[in-house]
């Protein structure tokens, strides 16, 4: 029997009840939520929803479904109620709705699907008991089995309101709207953790739109693989070989007349020049793949690559900056498959140490990464002068290597620094992604499938395993370069019910959550971490200051002193420092969670790492506020400050 644990993602939707015949907001703000400080009442529109000049007009225009919609206003007019509504928080109202062709929207989240190339496709439910009994079956198979052959026979099942697209949808280059409106976690009959989610989906469908013939448009299916190689003092020989798997892979290309189908480029990283000038530069693009003819032009632009003649002031080294620098200052766009290789012998100088030139750490890196569609590699030369430092730096390279799309880690250790075990590495990396690219250019419909998938008890090889994830890997950046190419759009549903994970690989995620945030939110969010974090650093001074400090922080944003001293041992966010949009998130928060008791309790290097933590997710949330091209106007006609930015749930505090 499965167990149940309620979730407070929203409440179930339900009608508001009206205490009066009509109930406004003061001034020009929207009506709060019940029991809310500072959160608005907000409404998405359903199909067919029409907006009137007053309340009990139903002749006004159709409103496109699932606009949102501030609620400035509620009145009832002969037993129907009715909400004035705006698109944003700032006063501008535009009519009157129906209450019962709009649904509350409690929280600003929304769900991106994941890459399916790993899962079946998600499948959008009527009801939460078709949800239940799959995930109650002790054999989730015999159930989904046929289902899913109805699916594909007859384009539709019983139960089953819509499928997910076959082709990768990208949030961030199309925004949809897939909000939450309820759900609970629950332990399925396997044992696996998974949200059963309330859902409401709509896309902006082009009935012109027609199919395309998959194999005619993977003709045009491309690749870039950029190097990214530590250039400090000991890396002559490993640079060199890179250059020599690049060159013969380029002959291949040739003679495969593939020449515009693969693209090669190199970036090199050292570490800070201020802190050693005689390292020349902390990371450089030496051959951009846009730029690059054929192999000898490669090799020309990389021949002045060579080992750093001065060693670096730490043992770490800035392989973020070089990392970052491939990601942001490469133009990825005329790519459908997009692959860095990072290359080092020593771990990655932290987000949070001085001589930093990103001020990120593995994490952000790897959602940039995943933001542009790349998969990043990691061949770690484990040299026998590193020892000391290899564990932390396999910790560091396999958090930036996990590939999210297809839940493959791309992490691949080098034992010894063996040269010969790395030069076999990437000649068949390289030859793994131009063969893939052949296949789909000569329009083999199979490409995408595991090349290798022998299950007999033994270790694969590092090739085999290169070999199965880059095929896996392949496959998903098919999918999503066939999205774009068709413009896919997200299922045109109504409400429905999901499972966050799939029905029977269940430990692969279906979806994303993802915060929608305001620009003041965000800058509010911004401020309140700047305070924990002094605050954390004072505690490591003092272990008793931490949460004096967050008190008085509480007591100039308002909250009442005298429950604050009562509050002995309040988790930070019993204390009211974080907004209310945070208070119901549906997930498990370490700095939410944490109390004065377990703080005091933490060592120094705890508590350090919690700062460590805390000071790169900042940084990203400067980066967001930078980022224009990704804020979204939910609404037509908003003020600019109610534009939003899809925050990924694992940054938030």
């Amino acid at each position: 029997m499965m167990t149940k644990h309620f979730l407070r993602l929203a409440l179930p939707l339900c009608g508001l009840l009206l205490t009066s015949q009509v109930l406004a907001a003061e001034g020009d703000k929207p009506l709060l939520q019940e029991g809310k400080k500072t959160l608005f009442q907000r409404v998405l529109t359903t199909p067919g929803c029409k907006l009137g000049t007053e309340a009990g007009d139903d002749k006004g225009p159709l409103q496109p479904a699932f606009s949102s919609f501030y609620v400035y206003q509620k009145a009832d007019i002969n037993g129907q109620s009715w909400v004035k509504v705006g698109p944003d928080s700032y006063g501008k109202t535009i009519g009157w709705l129906p209450q019962s062709c709009t649904v509350d929207w409690k929280m600003q989240l929304t769900l991106a699907f994941t890459n399916p190339a790993n899962r079946d496709r998600l499948v959008f439910f009527k009801d939460k008991k078709s949800l239940d009994d799959i995930l109650n079956a002790p054999d989730p198979v015999s159930v989904v089995a046929p289902l899913r052959a109805h699916l594909k026979r007859d384009g539709h099942a019983e139960g089953v309101l819509a499928q997910e697209p076959e082709y990768f949808v990208d949030l961030q280059k199309q925004f949809y709207l897939l909000p939450i409106l309820s759900g609970e976690e629950v332990m399925t009959e396997s044992g696996f953790y998974t949200r059963l989610l309330n859902v409401a989906s709509v896309s902006k469908a082009d009935p012109n739109v027609k199919p395309a013939d998959d194999v005619n448009q993977l003709k045009g299916f491309n690749a870039s693989v950029v190097f990214v190689i530590d250039s400090t003092i000991s890396m002559g020989p490993y640079i060199d070989r890179t250059k020599e798997a690049v060159n013969k892979i380029y002959d291949k290309i040739k003679q495969e007349h593939l020449q515009d189908q693969v693209k090669f480029g190199l970036v090199s990283f050292r570490s800070n020049t201020k802190a050693v000038p005689g390292l020349e530069f902390t990371s450089k693009i030496f051959a951009d793949p846009n730029q690059v003819k054929d192999g000898a032009d490669f090799l020309q632009k990389v021949a002045g690559l060579k080992e750093a003649k001065v060693s670096s002031s730490l043992v770490d080294e800035d392989a973020y900056s070089g990392v970052l620098s491939a990601i942001d200052n490469i133009n990825w766009s005329p790519f459908g498959a997009r692959y860095i290789v990072l290359i080092t012998d020593a771990g990655a100088i932290d987000g949070s140490n001085k001589l930093s030139s990103t001020g990120l750490d593995a994490k952000q890196l790897r959602l940039e990464a995943g933001n542009k569609g790349i998969a990043l590699y990691t061949l770690h030369l484990k040299t026998p002068s590193g020892k000391a430092d290899h564990a932390k730096a396999e910790g560091q390279y396999r958090d930036l290597s996990n590939f999210d799309s297809t839940q493959s880690n791309l992490y691949q250790s080098v034992d010894a620094g063996d040269l010969k075990a790395f030069g076999q590495q990437v000649d068949t990396l390289a030859a793994a992604i131009t063969d893939q690219v052949k296949s789909a250019y000569m329009g083999d419909p199979a490409i995408g499938s595991a090349l290798y998938s022998k299950d007999d008890g033994k270790k694969p090889a590092p090739e085999d395993k290169l070999l199965e994830d880059t095929a896996l890997i392949g496959h998903a950046m098919q999918l999503a370069w066939l999205g774009k190419k068709n413009d896919t759009q997200a299922p045109l549903v109504f409400k429905a019910w999901i499972s966050d994970r799939d029905l029977i690989k269940q430990n692969i995620p279906t979806t994303d959550v993802r915060v929608l945030l305001t620009k003041g939110q965000l800058s509010d969010l911004s401020d309140v971490v700047s305070q924990i974090l002094q605050a954390a650093n004072e505690g490591m001074i003092s272990p008793n200051k931490m949460f004096e400090r967050l008190r008085t922080v509480a007591a100039t944003m308002g909250a009442d002193p005298n429950q604050l001293k009562q509050q002995d041992n309040a988790k930070i966010n019993d204390l009211g420092v974080l907004g209310e949009y945070l208070a119901d998130l549906p997930y498990r928060s370490d700095v939410l969670n944490l109390d004065e008791e377990t703080w005091k309790s933490w060592d120094g290097l705890s508590q350090e790492k919690f700062i460590r933590t805390l000071s790169t997710k900042l940084r990203y949330y400067q980066k967001y506020n930078a980022d224009v091209d990704r804020w979204v106007e939910l609404a037509k006609g908003s003020d600019p400050r109610d534009r939003v930015y899809p925050v990924p749930l694992e940054m938030m505090p």
